[in-house]
């Protein structure tokens, strides 16, 4: 937002108040100064008037005036294509040191030029036009040989603040200085009503019908026949990069919008539809449900969204003031993904409300540039019911730190325009303005006062801590977290931190489900970026890929983060991935590793968060999981997250190799201690089992079978082998290797055989597979 202190002083007398000053305040209450330019023209600058002017006998570009500078006439030889007779102008006398150029006496091809008529960039102002720059009376009184370091209005002081996002009420001059105003105490200065009418009405002229409409509209008609935007007003647009050639009605509409925060536009008569000898349009929403201006079957405006160019050639124009809730109208442009424009940007972030005024302002200053008023004013608007907060003066403290005396709190919030309707003992009931859009809680309401007394204001105090039972739900998960971190990292894994936001295109493209849509973003932070995250898999895959697209071999990220369900609910996931080769190159490997294969990266994630089962998956969900190389991972007999190979065409996509990924619950993650136990000083006995089984059983079922005998002797087992043959036909042999150990001796063929008959025993009579 880009502010100047003269512009500020059309609205707030802070002549009396510095620069210096006027920034420490705008930072103090919130407003952060980005940047202070002062404008100062240099010495030896002065009003000149051009007398006469003839071409040039050598130079068809070059004109020879004489140019009036009040006490003499100086001859200045010009190159610009708008100087005239009669014209006051910027003339640089001999001396002049305008930066590096320092004007001197000359001969421009032979002829003698005493001085330079200057452009408004050659002193240092913004660009205006291609030629030189024309003053007039809105600089102050025109006196000829006048320094222009004389003149304030054009030696002023750019400010630009950086506004944060919901302080849409300080996107207009007005807004600043109402801060400035409360801060201050300083009233702002009344409007000035005095207005050139015409001898119409706006009804003699125009008609406007409507239906169903959810915006707030007011209108004016405003003949410009005569009217003309002034220097200043010129140099202000130019200031903030909106000033247009040639188009006096549109720069009228942006400065107006600055000025004062009311999103104004206009409409050319010639553009109407003409019923009865009226100008008529037509206000209703169109395909897509916004409110949109119409005439002759075309949208001339979508309220709130985007204005229609037009031509200024016609000089009756309809001038309409519009403000719509920003938190309507962001939903709504989100839903529809309709493109907007810089006037969403303002009505996004709440525009003033204050339409009556807004056209007053407007009608006023077009006035005095020249323009006539058709009197009255159509209107479409509905009493709009102000925020209502009931706050504590004790819970505003003890949010502060600090006691401020409840008569401060009311004189804080009445100067900032808020209504104090009533006040009971600690308690008091307040009344929002409108255009504070920001304000909704005890919280905002306490920033409000804490920004007008300075937080530099506010006495520190040491920080009290009270002896508590440290440790709960929080500090375990810490504690878990970083352990977690640590063996993730042990086992070549790279943390990554990514968005809690994601593409939604991408998350539908791949299966993912998505958060409804009444529940998404409205103002996403980047196109790219427009959903909350369902899973971290695709914010990983997306890091990988530009990992690979920088020349890497492999990659191996594994983050712990927030993701959200369909309804917006959040859960914690620890999601690992690794792509690529399994190795670095060396010579062991004649410098070509070997791809990651599945068991490798399923070790790996178990070294990280602990031990866990495997089962096939019977449901695949989504896009990246392949078919035949996935599994869910078991924590206790229950499925708390999945492990898969990437599928090959997401890997294509993404320009990937072998890429491997799982995601876990991280609630389901055990933490508990690791307890010593006493070892075995006995022998090892390993002892293999093959049996046939049919192949429709699953290893789980015989796992659950030989784990219900419960015996402390048989301290592993794992499937080595799985064998199948024609022979076989719907049977297979799997050899399972067992390792047995006892606590108290030395374990003999008797122990050994009684510990394998049983678990043949309990295989044969749970699933009734023998021996091979």
């Amino acid at each position: 937002m880009i502010i100047t202190k003269n512009w500020l002083e059309q609205f707030i007398n802070i002549s009396h108040l510095s620069i210096e000053e006027i920034c420490k305040t705008l930072n103090s209450i919130g407003l952060e100064v980005d940047s202070v330019n002062n404008i100062s023209i240099a010495q030896k600058v002065v009003v000149g008037k051009i007398l006469e002017k003839e071409k040039h006998p050598d130079a068809d570009k070059l004109n020879i005036c004489q140019v009036d500078l009040g006490d003499k006439i100086e001859q200045i030889v010009c190159g610009a294509t708008n100087v005239d007779i009669g014209q006051f102008v910027v003339v640089a006398t001999v001396g002049a040191a305008l930066g590096d150029l320092k004007i001197k006496a000359a001969k421009l091809r032979g002829v003698e030029s005493n001085g330079m008529i200057c452009s408004s960039t050659e002193i240092g102002l913004p660009k205006l036009n291609d030629g030189i720059m024309l003053l007039d009376n809105s600089i102050g009184e025109l006196i000829l040989g006048k320094e222009l370091k004389d003149y304030k209005s054009l030696n002023d002081t750019i400010i630009e603040i950086g506004l944060t996002p919901n302080r849409g009420d300080c996107l207009s001059i007005l807004g600043v200085a109402r801060e400035l105003s409360a801060y201050y105490e300083i009233p702002l200065i009344e409007l000035d009503k005095e207005v050139n009418y015409n001898e119409l009405s706006i009804g003699q002229l125009f008609d406007i019908t409507s239906s169903n409409i959810d915006s707030f509209l007011a209108y004016k008609a405003i003949n410009f026949t005569n009217f003309n935007l002034d220097l200043i007003t010129n140099l202000r647009l130019a200031t903030i990069g909106k000033l247009k050639n040639n188009s006096d009605i549109k720069n009228t509409l942006s400065y107006l919008t600055h000025s004062v925060g009311v999103i104004f536009n206009a409409y050319p008569k010639d553009k109407a539809t003409l019923k009865n000898e009226l100008y008529v349009w037509d206000l209703k929403k169109n395909g897509l449900g916004f409110d949109s201006l119409y005439s002759q079957g075309e949208i001339l405006s979508t309220i709130g969204v985007e204005h229609k160019d037009f031509e200024e050639d016609c000089k009756d124009f309809l001038v309409e003031a519009s403000y719509i809730n920003p938190e309507v109208i962001s939903r709504k442009v989100f839903d529809t993904k309709i493109k907007t424009s810089d006037v969403f940007y303002k009505s996004s972030r709440g525009s003033e409300p204050n339409l009556e005024f807004g056209l007053d302002y407007f009608a006023n200053f077009t006035s005095k540039l020249g323009a006539t008023i058709y009197s009255g004013t159509k209107e479409f608007l509905e009493e709009i019911e102000k925020t209502t907060l009931s706050v504590s003066v004790n819970k505003i403290n003890s949010i502060i730190g600090e006691e401020i005396d409840k008569f401060e709190i009311e004189r804080i919030l009445t100067a900032l325009d808020f209504e104090i309707k009533e006040s009971l003992d600690d308690i008091l009931l307040i009344k929002v303005p409108l255009y504070r859009h920001d304000v909704k809680n005890i919280a905002d309401i306490t920033e409000e006062v804490i920004r007008m007394i300075g937080i530099d204001k506010i006495q520190a105090k040491p920080l009290a801590i009270d002896e508590v039972k440290r440790i709960n739900k929080t500090s375990n998960d810490l504690i878990k977290k970083n352990k977690i971190r640590a063996k993730a990292i042990e086992n070549g894994f790279f943390e990554t931190l990514t968005y809690v936001f994601t593409s939604k295109e991408g998350l539908e493209k791949y299966g993912f489900k998505t958060v409804k849509n009444e529940l998404d973003l409205i103002n996403p932070i980047v196109k790219e970026l427009n959903t909350y995250r369902t899973t971290l898999f695709y914010n990983l895959v997306e890091a990988c890929s530009n990992n690979f697209k920088v020349g890497a071999r492999k990659t191996s990220f594994f983050e712990i983060g927030t993701v959200f369900d369909e309804n917006r609910n959040e859960s914690k996931k620890i999601s690992f991935i690794y792509s690529g080769a399994s190795e670095i190159e060396d010579v062991s490997n004649a410098g070509k590793p070997k791809n990651i294969e599945f068991f490798s990266f399923a070790k790996k994630v178990l070294n990280s968060i602990g031990e866990f089962d495997l089962e096939p998956m019977i449901e695949i969900n989504n896009d990246f999981i392949h078919p035949y190389q996935n599994a869910n991972i078991l924590i206790d007999g229950n499925i708390v997250g999945h492990i898969f190979k990437l599928h090959p065409n997401v890997t294509n996509d993404f320009d990937l190799s072998d890429t491997f990924m799982a995601e876990v619950d991280f609630e389901s993650i055990k933490n508990d201690l690791i307890k010593a136990n006493p070892y075995s000083k006995f022998q090892v006995s390993r002892k293999d089992l093959s049996i046939i089984t049919p192949k429709s059983i699953q290893f789980k079922e015989i796992k659950k079978a030989i784990d219900s005998l419960n015996n402390n002797i048989i301290k592993q087992y794992n499937l080595i082998d799985i064998y199948s043959d024609e022979k076989l036909g719907d049977n297979e042999s799997l050899t399972i290797r067992f390792i047995l150990q006892s606590d108290e001796k030395t374990l003999d063929d008797n122990d050994i055989n009684s510990i394998m008959n049983s678990i043949l025993d309990v295989l044969k009579e749970r699933l009734s597979i023998t021996i091979r």
